[in-house]
């Protein structure tokens, strides 16, 4: 069908400038539902394309052409186009929001660090912690590795500990808390109590021990724990520890044990960052606590 109108050529062309115009503007507002629709779907977790539902608007865009006398190829080029912007436009909108979703995390994780280097190191907090009086420490490390050690306890292997006496030392806290075994109980001495062996080293490296985050012997490998002393009473303390079953500690112990461990391991590379920057790498591998040969 064929349609012949009685204007010159340059009416002819303003008739075709306005149906571009038509397509165009018509494109634009396709282009805003199409933004709409994805962030709908982005925020109800569903997947930004479809294609099924893109072969029906083709298919759709193929029948309506065959009634308007086009051929059907045209309108499935014509909308494969508008399919194709489309999808053009989703990606730009998906790579906006993952770079603004790393600067927000980025601006976050940023002010986090800032925050936790403000917090003071934990020699500042040894003089508040000699404040709180010794048998108040002795009687809550007793409670805690009483409920800890209980299984131990009751099959007798802590025998070794009976009349014998072994530190702990947290040197950054300027702490020491001398254990020893009565019957089955685990007992806490004066701080200046004499020790056979002494275990040596800075909190962090407790509570990575403590935690399961790290194992007994890296930690003794990379001289970030120092044992002194009798070193066969301290070995077999340590291997003690190593082969106690992590589901017998209580959940919440635990839970409050990997979450204390990694909020200071977090803590201590904001402060070495704030420092020295350049240094925050070599933070991973602590000075060693001791120069003493390893048992």
């Amino acid at each position: 069908m064929s349609l012949v109108l009685p204007l010159p050529p340059a009416g002819h062309r303003f008739l075709i400038d306005r149906i571009d115009d038509a397509l165009i503007d018509g494109l634009a507002l396709r282009q805003r539902i199409v933004a709409s629709l994805t962030a709908r779907k982005q925020r109800d977790g569903l997947p930004l394309r479809d294609p099924a539902r893109e072969e029906q608007v083709q298919e759709r865009a193929r029948r309506r052409a065959a009634r308007r006398h086009l051929d059907p190829a045209d309108g499935e080029r014509l909308m494969r186009t508008a399919i194709d912007c489309a999808l053009a436009q989703q990606q730009r909108t998906g790579a906006a929001a993952a770079s603004a979703a790393d600067r927000t995390s980025a601006f976050a994780d940023a002010w986090r660090q800032r925050l936790l280097g403000l917090l003071p190191p934990p020699q500042r907090l040894a003089l508040p912690l000699r404040a709180v009086p010794d048998v108040w420490q002795r009687r809550l490390l007793e409670a805690v590795t009483q409920s800890v050690l209980q299984a131990p306890l009751r099959a007798g292997k802590l025998a070794f500990l009976v009349d014998r006496r072994i530190a702990i030392e947290v040197t950054d806290l300027d702490l020491r808390w001398v254990l020893t075994a009565q019957a089955d109980r685990l007992r806490t001495c004066e701080r200046s109590a004499p020790a056979a062996a002494a275990v040596r080293g800075r909190a962090l490296e407790f509570l990575l021990l403590a935690s399961r985050l790290e194992d007994a012997d890296t930690l003794f490998f990379q001289r970030r724990l120092a044992l002194t002393g009798d070193t066969e009473l301290g070995l077999t303390a340590r291997n003690l520890l190593d082969q106690l079953p992590w589901e017998s500690i209580p959940l919440a112990l635990r839970i409050a044990l990997h979450r204390a461990a990694r909020f200071a391991a977090v803590a201590r590379d904001a402060h070495a960052a704030r420092r020295a920057p350049a240094a925050v790498a070599l933070t991973r591998v602590p000075e060693p606590v001791s120069r003493l040969p390893l048992p």
